[in-house]
């Protein structure tokens, strides 16, 4: 079926478009259509694939880098740290498994989902922020930093065996085009792809974790002397919790993306259990792995070395090997799904495979801008800290998706996903009100905002303060718009 051809299985209102053409399980064939809903017949897989699906993306430097951040910049003590990424990460996995258990249900892309909160015109504002940070922002950072990878690999081999050591622009184009492809080819083939990654990714971090905390200085308390040392003790703990919980939530829009072809039949809570584990698992034990290695040697101008040099040489082979598949493993979800967002938007392509062109479209828009800004989006950038900024806008949108569904009690009929008439004021204005709300408490290298300021020893509160204002204000104006009087006619 066509995009704007209705549904003819009962299990959907007859105003839904359906996915055209047939998919089904297969791997290599280019996943047709792109954000209308996934019919029954075409559903398949099973709760388990969401395991590796999620750890794979995150087994990458990038999520290292997470650990490090809070002791390297801000001074950290090691258990404080220890006990802030694991507190951040699990409160980020929990609403990653609540939105991937509703995949199954809905069959549409999660930012398609959201409409049913923010309407259709209100949903506009979080699914371009969605499209430009998943598929322009950390598209360049984990490419980049697969390229370094591949590169300095390139080195050690050259010190070896005489081999060429590659060229930046080289690097760069292989990484490209391989998450490209897998991204262009669909949603089977990224599953697969990850599984397949997968073994490879998380014996090779395993074993260089476990050296790395075997090197530890566990009892490393705060330094007063880091590079942003003031915020303190509760400040750099407050930082490290911030930091982990906006890395895990930073997949939350993505969540039903890759759940959606689940029978509608699946166990929610095996679905939530193994997509929330897989975010979980990966993130916190790879940057507590990076809180090890911050306690062993300073920052330097290459953060990735901090990670890999305390390690034996052929283990950093293999890493280095490592984080430029795990870079490729993140950009294929954030290629795919940020094709999906841009469709979100409502622009109508006549192609009978609209995702799969967005996606090779952000593929080349990438290539241009990696090889112009190359080394200035790394890790550890200005940058980087710039893209975490901007997700500051997630726990405002976050908290209004889940809490609009226990206020529906999860009713929601499926035409209103796809109902350009379908709108709610209330949802974009206590959005906008819960990121205003927020500023003042910004505490990035890039911006501090006056609260930040004045109290460092809170830390970065921006995402509570964005999630709790806009909760409260959206109740609040659901209310008032209840109360609104009716109109009578004469």
């Amino acid at each position: 079926m066509g995009r704007g051809t209705v549904a003819t299985t009962a299990d959907v209102d007859a105003q839904v478009p359906v996915r055209e053409g047939e998919y089904g399980s297969k791997v290599t064939a280019v996943e047709p259509g792109g954000i209308e809903y996934i019919a029954e017949s075409e559903r398949h897989g099973s709760p388990l694939q969401l395991f590796w699906t999620w750890m794979s993306p995150n087994l990458e430097f990038a999520t290292v880098f997470v650990g490090i951040l809070p002791i390297a910049i801000f001074g950290g003590g090691f258990w404080p740290t220890v006990i802030g990424v694991v507190l951040g990460s699990a409160l980020g996995s929990i609403t990653h498994g609540f939105l991937s258990a509703m995949g199954p249900r809905f069959g549409v892309p999660q930012l398609v989902w959201s409409r049913g909160a923010f309407g259709f015109i209100g949903n506009l504002l979080p699914s371009v922020l969605n499209a430009f940070t998943a598929g322009a922002g950390w598209f360049l950072v984990n490419s980049v930093s697969g390229t370094f990878a591949l590169v300095a690999l390139s080195g050690l081999l050259n010190s070896h065996f005489s081999t060429p050591v590659l060229d930046f622009r080289v690097a760069f184009l292989i990484v490209v085009v391989v998450q490209v492809a897998v991204a262009t080819i669909g949603h089977n083939m990224i599953h697969q792809f990850e599984k397949v990654v997968f073994p490879y990714l998380a014996i090779v971090f395993g074993i260089a974790t476990v050296i790395i905390l075997a090197k530890t200085n566990p009892g490393l308390g705060f330094n007063a002397k880091a590079l942003v040392p003031f915020g303190g003790q509760s400040g750099a703990f407050i930082i490290a919790v911030v930091a982990s919980f906006g890395y895990a939530i930073g997949w939350n829009p993505f969540a039903s993306d890759y759940s959606r072809y689940l029978p509608k039949n699946s166990n929610p809570r095996k679905v939530g259990l193994a997509a929330g584990l897989g975010v979980f698992i990966s993130c916190a034990v790879l940057e507590i792995a990076g809180a090890g290695a911050a306690t062993i040697a300073p920052l330097g101008d290459n953060p990735t070395k901090l990670f890999t040099d305390p390690l034996p040489e052929v283990l950093q082979v293999l890493v280095l090997l490592g984080i430029a598949v795990g870079a490729v493993a993140a950009n294929v979800l954030n290629i795919y799904s940020g094709a999906m967002s841009f469709l979100t938007l409502g622009i109508r392509l006549p192609l009978r495979f609209r995702r799969a062109a967005i996606a090779l479209a952000v593929g080349i828009i990438g290539l241009v801008l990696g090889f112009i800004l190359e080394a200035n989006v790394r890790p550890g950038s200005k940058y980087e800290s710039f893209l975490l900024l901007i997700s500051y806008w997630i726990t405002p949108w976050l908290a209004i998706t889940i809490l609009d569904y226990f206020l529906r009690r999860g009713d929601y009929v499926e035409s209103e996903f796809y109902d350009s008439r379908h709108n709610n004021w209330q949802a974009p204005l206590a959005f906008l009100v819960g990121i205003a709300a927020s500023v003042p408490f910004w505490n990035q290298e890039i911006y501090i905002g006056p609260i930040a300021k004045a109290h460092a020893e809170w830390g970065d509160l921006s995402f509570l303060v964005g999630a709790v204002v806009s909760a409260v204000v959206y109740v609040i104006l659901r209310q008032v718009g209840r109360r609104q009087p009716s109109v009578t006619r004469a």
